[in-house]
């Protein structure tokens, strides 16, 4: 998984709440366990028309936000079925960040495991971050993971909460396995003296 250091990237605005799972990415896409090539179909029904033709007044489809690499959306962002399709599409297009005031628990979790960060700012915040993020191709957002701040493009900073295990995940890069691979002096030195004093086990 790569590492989450410093993120400097344009971000997108999406203020809807509840945006669902299904909405992120639908469920005829779900057939592949592959990671990649879900970006083409991130936010699809909203992207692309019946016909198959981009939709011009969709964020992601706006000359400016094509390569957007962070999400400012709405509350409870997430929500619905526990897909982790969902973070793999939004890694896919080459997103690395989202920002909303609140996210549904599975969908959270399965951000930190793909390396995603998903941060929850305040209703005020959120609502600063939304302006910063209209001004198009300006609205370059620095979020500094270390240092838990986020810059925004007139130089304004604000500072985010995140647990601390969570965050020394990301600026390590570690997946569920890799993490517990951190430890395996301590389990194989557990498993040993567990070995000599119970040889029956």
């Amino acid at each position: 998984m790569d590492k989450f250091t410093t993120l400097t990237g344009v971000a997108a605005p999406l203020p809807i709440i509840n945006i669902d799972t299904d909405m992120i990415i639908p469920k005829q896409y779900l057939k592949t366990i592959k990671r990649t090539g879900l970006g083409t179909a991130l936010f699809s029904e909203m992207r692309y028309n019946d016909d198959g033709s981009e939709n011009a007044d969709f964020v992601l489809n706006k000359p400016a936000y094509r390569q957007a690499k962070i999400i400012v959306a709405g509350d409870n962002f997430g929500c619905g079925s526990s897909r982790e399709h969902a973070p793999w599409a939004l890694l896919d297009f080459g997103v690395r960040c989202v920002i909303s005031t609140s996210f549904a628990d599975i969908f959270y979790n399965n951000c930190f495991k793909n390396g995603i960060l998903p941060l929850v700012v305040t209703p005020e915040q959120l609502a600063m971050l939304l302006d910063d993020a209209e001004r198009g191709s300006n609205a370059t957002i620095t979020v500094d993971l270390e240092a838990q701040t986020i810059k925004g493009p007139d130089g304004g900073e604000l500072h985010f909460d995140i647990d601390p295990s969570r965050k020394q995940t990301l600026l390590e890069g570690l997946d569920d396995i890799a993490g517990t691979l951190k430890s395996d002096p301590t389990i194989s030195g557990f498993e040993a003296k567990m070995s000599e004093s119970r040889p029956w086990l």
